[in-house]
């Protein structure tokens, strides 16, 4: 499976964006999606997860009540609502799944096969 994710750019502090995040190659509608995301010098760290039928979501404690993530099974597309977003969550975002995933709280990258290449957030103050 590939993945695409799209919807970065510049936006200043209190504003919003929405990320995409695309599957092909073959359906992961079965599948678990996440976001997570690196900032410069830092390692890469868990930020949302939802399950294949979109009613089990987790957050880390970041983001939870900022961000929003869902999934739309018949477009194999998940997205990553953000609101209020703050110079802090200036990073490079990725989208990631893997077949063997069931729960929302698998928090370390190296559980995910699949990511795509990431969008880069930049939040201005």
């Amino acid at each position: 499976v590939q993945l695409q994710a799209s919807g970065g750019g510049l936006v200043q502090a209190g504003g919003s964006l929405r990320l995409s995040c695309a599957a092909s190659g073959r359906t992961f509608t079965r599948w678990i999606g996440a976001w997570f995301r690196q900032a410069s010098g830092k390692e890469r760290e868990f930020v949302a997860a939802i399950n294949w039928s979109g009613d089990s979501t987790n957050y880390s404690a970041s983001v939870k009540g900022r961000f929003t993530i869902s999934r739309d099974n018949a477009e194999n597309t998940v997205y990553l609502q953000m609101n209020d977003l703050k110079p802090e969550d200036t990073a490079v975002y990725y989208c990631a799944t893997d077949s063997s995933i069931r729960s929302t709280v698998i928090f370390a990258p190296f559980r995910y096969q699949y990511w795509g290449h990431g969008t880069l957030v930049t939040v201005s103050s």
